[in-house]
């Protein structure tokens, strides 16, 4: 959510300017900076999980398969889905006007073209013939009411603030939608190929009114529609014959809720499920040892960090916040929450997010940032200094998985050790989505585990997060400096000269701890013998990654 997060928002941030881009929807892997994930292996996280750039193909067509979520969606509205569960399922059922690749690269979607014919302005050219599963054919009409549905301050739409530059959203064609915006925004439209570019049907969103996306019919356009929801138990997808692209290669899909991290490592043993992401990290030397599937690791542009909720009291003093920091063992936690999987990092951002910019950019981002080795000592002269010795906080935990429960007890030991009271506050896993959405939720909390991935490939869209007012700015956080940085780089179309600026805005929110970050995180994988086909990368977010899956060589 969290583009977040795990729970992980999808995310939500700011614009841009330059030039007039004109072209088809090719220029956006460049707009976007999006070379995406590095060749990798062991050594991208100097770990032994190395990085797979995918799993062999399906051999053939399977009746079904099941998959493992490890909370129930709260709704399948497009609009609010900011969070693991949700985008895991609908990826496959609804579509966007641009889409994600696996290789983390942007594609045309239900958009056969983009242009920019001027900086502020994108015009949509519509695949002809789609049809939704509701048995209505796609029209400009459709992309319109759906993209107004998420600047509705009525909807509360998660993804409100991708479209905070959007003026008018105008149907200029039978199969042409242009999108007028304020000021230049280079991230607009790379987040068309995420929730925020869906396309549902009007008439069903319309009839369905409050009650869409709970029940009956989600009517998008994606190679699965949704057959059945039981409540607390499961969702199922059944294969839509009417899609517009390849057939999907199961004619069913059903995932499980299975909130227990035990529950549902013990699923994929036993065969009850036949595949999951996110697979719980203090199960990964069972699964490897298992003989039962494979687990893989893949591209996650996704940071494990301790988000700051509260700077009214002592984490208002940098010196409190860098204490923490300094005194946090990474490397344990690495080690122990994340199964070794992935790296230690004083950045917020992921070094996959920044591939696309030259080294010298890359080098101005990453040069300078916190210390990731344990200082006890300058810790405690820190928290001396600011008069903190004894402040009592608390940090979010939850049983969802040992990697949040046991970086809030790496916080936790931290503070003990500088002389800092800090309390866990236990929250159940299908409560703990409410933390990135609702203020209420976070009212007592001055902390809490927050896994960051990129919705698009582009460090950007985290960094804006610490603009005044962003979505996740849970703090509150204000700098009319960083504000400026953000409308800058957010209106650079041109990726080298928006790095530049971005590479700053990283110093600043680093320097900040505006979050602690505290390291770098592959997507994790498991599928059991009978199944392949599933993208590795964190693009399954985006991307119809369950038409690929079918029978095992």
């Amino acid at each position: 959510m969290t583009k977040p997060p795990r729970p992980g928002t999808g995310g939500r941030r700011p614009r841009g300017r330059y030039t007039a881009m004109t072209g088809a929807l090719a220029c956006l892997a460049v707009l976007a900076a999006c070379a995406g994930p590095p060749t990798g292996g062991a050594d991208s996280f100097g770990s032994p999980s190395a990085l797979s750039s995918g799993t062999p193909r399906a051999a053939g067509e399977i009746d079904s398969f099941s998959w493992a979520v490890y909370a129930e969606p709260p709704t399948l509205d497009y609009t609010v889905a900011f969070d693991y569960p949700q985008n895991t399922i609908l990826s496959n059922v609804c579509e966007s006007l641009m889409r994600w690749t696996p290789g983390l690269t942007v594609e045309p979607g239900l958009a056969r073209r983009a242009t920019n014919p001027d900086p502020t302005t994108w015009v949509y050219d519509l695949r002809a013939g789609v049809r939704f599963h509701d048995g209505r054919t796609m029209s400009a009409d459709d992309v319109v009411f759906s993209l107004e549905r998420q600047r509705d301050p009525d909807n509360a739409a998660a993804w409100a603030q991708m479209f905070q530059n959007v003026t008018a959203v105008t149907r200029t064609g039978p199969l042409q939608v242009t999108v007028e915006l304020k000021r230049p925004d280079s991230q607009f439209p790379q987040y068309m190929a995420t929730a925020a570019g869906v396309v549902a049907s009007r008439a069903a969103v319309e009839k369905a009114g409050r009650d869409y996306g709970t029940t009956g019919d989600l009517a998008c356009t994606g190679p699965y529609r949704l057959r059945a929801w039981h409540k607390g138990q499961s969702i199922e997808l059944e294969r839509f014959d009417g899609y517009r692209g390849t057939r999907a290669k199961a004619a069913a899909v059903v995932f499980r809720f299975l909130t227990d991290p035990s529950a549902r490592t013990n699923a994929l043993l036993s065969g009850e499920v036949d595949g999951g992401y996110l697979i719980p990290t203090e199960s990964y030397a069972r699964l490897r040892g298992s003989g039962a599937g494979t687990l893989y690791f893949g591209e996650g542009l996704s940071t494990v960090n301790v988000s700051i909720t509260n700077l009214k009291g002592p984490l208002g003093d940098l010196r409190v916040r860098r204490a923490l920091s300094l005194a946090l063992d990474r490397t344990g936690f690495v080690k122990a929450g994340l199964g070794n999987a992935g790296s230690a990092t004083g950045s917020l951002t992921t070094r996959a997010a920044w591939a696309g910019p030259p080294e010298a950019t890359r080098k101005a981002a990453f040069d300078g940032l916190p210390p990731t080795e344990v200082d006890l000592d300058k810790a405690r002269e820190l928290i001396q200094e600011a008069g903190a010795t004894g402040a009592e906080l608390t940090v979010a935990t939850s049983s969802i998985g040992q990697d949040v429960s046991l970086l809030a007890t790496a916080v936790q030991a931290a503070g003990t050790r500088i002389g800092l009271d800090i309390r866990l506050k236990s929250i159940a896993p299908n409560a703990f989505t409410a933390l990135f959405t609702d203020p209420g939720a976070r009212e007592g909390i001055d902390m809490f585990p927050l896994t960051y991935y990129n919705s698009i490939t582009d460090p950007l869209d985290l960094l804006a997060n610490f603009k005044t007012g962003a979505y996740l700015n849970f703090a509150g956080y204000s700098d009319k400096s960083y504000d400026e940085g953000v409308e800058r780089a957010t209106a650079e179309y041109d990726p080298g000269r928006r790095a530049g600026i971005v590479a700053g805005l990283q110093r600043h929110a680093a320097g900040h701890l505006l979050w602690i970050p505290v390291a770098e995180w592959p997507t994790s994988l498991f599928l059991n013998k009978r199944i392949t086909g599933a993208p590795t990368t964190i693009a399954y977010m985006y991307y119809p990654w369950a038409a690929d899956v079918g029978a095992a060589p």
